[in-house]
């Protein structure tokens, strides 16, 4: 590997490596703008020090399975019924039950994600040790360590109790945010110390058996047919992975899936009925977009060009970003459902659109209202998931 002191551009698979090089060059050089930015990051950095690694063995509910190597969650936004026992669970869409929280692999599955990207970042742009030691020893705990890593599927995602012992659909759970654990193995593996041969290769076998789960199992063949974000985060996670082994041919295949798609999702005038019909379709917009946008970073490394796709008529990804603009700049109101409308959701998706080149994104940067952590674009310019229905702005703020 390189040495810690040599500028290398990582093989990252959502964030362009050549790009977080030249932000670090820019640094070097005295950038004033990008110190402010690295504060912030260093900032975030500095709390997931204290936090973590985490396991899930952890828990203290054993899944179905009786294994605490198997992840398992509770679907969110179901009930007790109202029955002596309270079973079967029933629906309530947007409205996240507490009691999800009892299954800890969800909530520590989201630090973990959000840890390793920042913590990686940090050491690229600080060559602080620190940083990198904390980001492997959180990835390594729960990867690659036999007595602490997770089994490569995701049976018991999303347990609906008195109905099942698992979804397909809890493969969101891991798809929404993935990503970032892969581009931070990534930086990672640009010349960190203590990120070993050993470790590179574990995480790989890792990824190796997970994607043969999410693509032949019944579950993952399920999630990726379906027609909503369900199905854009499932193919898009397959790109990722994919990408990441070096199975170029592979990821083309799944973005020209995600290509095929958009004809479906997008209507003309750039708005998402699918995603519409939700009690949070503000957030459900965005969240299927920052799927998408994802997936077009990755086309680039790959020749399948996203961006600029259109339609028959006339749909596409930069026309469904212009469907939310004027909501994220507050320029009109928001007319669909939605619990907990928060403009700042938005900035991402429409920071990504105007770096791909949609002139009316562009013109719309100056007005996007400020995310709780301050913009952190230009230090990892891709698109991450700015709100989270699970949680208050405060929780949000303190990472938990």
């Amino acid at each position: 590997m390189a040495a810690p002191d040599q500028d290398v551009a990582p093989k990252t698979i959502v964030l362009d490596g050549s790009r977080l090089l030249e932000t670090k060059t820019r640094l070097r050089l005295g950038d004033i703008h990008l110190r402010a930015r690295l504060d912030q990051l260093t900032a975030q950095a500095d709390k997931w020090l204290k936090q973590g690694p985490w396991s899930v063995t952890d828990k203290t509910i054993c899944p179905p399975s009786g294994d605490k190597h198997d992840y398992a969650s509770q679907a969110p936004y179901w009930w007790p019924s109202e029955t002596s026992t309270g079973l079967p669970y029933i629906q309530r869409d947007g409205q996240r039950n507490p009691e999800v929280n009892n299954y800890t692999d969800h909530g520590l599955r989201r630090k973990l994600f959000q840890a390793s990207l920042v913590l990686s970042l940090a050491w690229y742009y600080t060559e602080q040790e620190a940083y990198a030691k904390h980001a492997g020893d959180i990835i390594r705990t729960w990867f690659i360590s036999k007595e602490t890593r997770m089994k490569p599927n995701l049976n018991h995602a999303q347990i609906i109790p008195g109905v099942n012992t698992g979804r397909y659909i809890g493969i969101i759970d891991f798809s929404q945010g993935y990503t970032s654990v892969l581009d931070a193995c990534a930086i990672l593996a640009a010349g960190a110390t203590g990120w070993t041969k050993s470790d590179i290769e574990g995480f790989q076998q890792w990824n190796l058996e997970f994607l043969d789960w999410l693509s032949n199992s019944s579950f993952g063949m399920k999630e990726s047919a379906a027609e909503n974000n369900h199905g854009t985060f499932a193919i898009m996670q397959k790109a990722a992975i994919s990408l990441f082994l070096g199975k170029e041919e592979t990821a083309r295949h799944e973005l020209l899936l995600i290509q095929s798609r958009i004809k479906d999702d997008v209507s003309p005038d750039g708005s998402q009925p699918k995603e519409l019909v939700r009690t949070r379709s503000w957030h459900y917009c965005i969240f299927n977009l920052v799927a998408y946008s994802r997936a077009a970073s990755m086309g680039r490394k790959v020749g399948v060009d996203l961006w600029d796709y259109k339609g028959p008529q006339g749909q596409s990804i930069h026309t469904a970003v212009d469907f939310i603009i004027p909501a994220a700049t507050c320029t009109t109101q928001w007319i669909f459902p939605e619990m907990s409308f928060e403009a700042y959701a938005a900035s991402d998706v429409i920071q990504a659109s105007a770096d791909a080149g949609n002139l009316t994104a562009k013109k719309a940067l100056s007005k996007l209202q400020t995310p709780p952590e301050m913009d952190l674009w230009e230090l990892r310019p891709a698109v991450e998931q700015l709100d989270d229905v699970g949680l208050s702005k405060v929780q949000w703020l303190n990472g938990r």
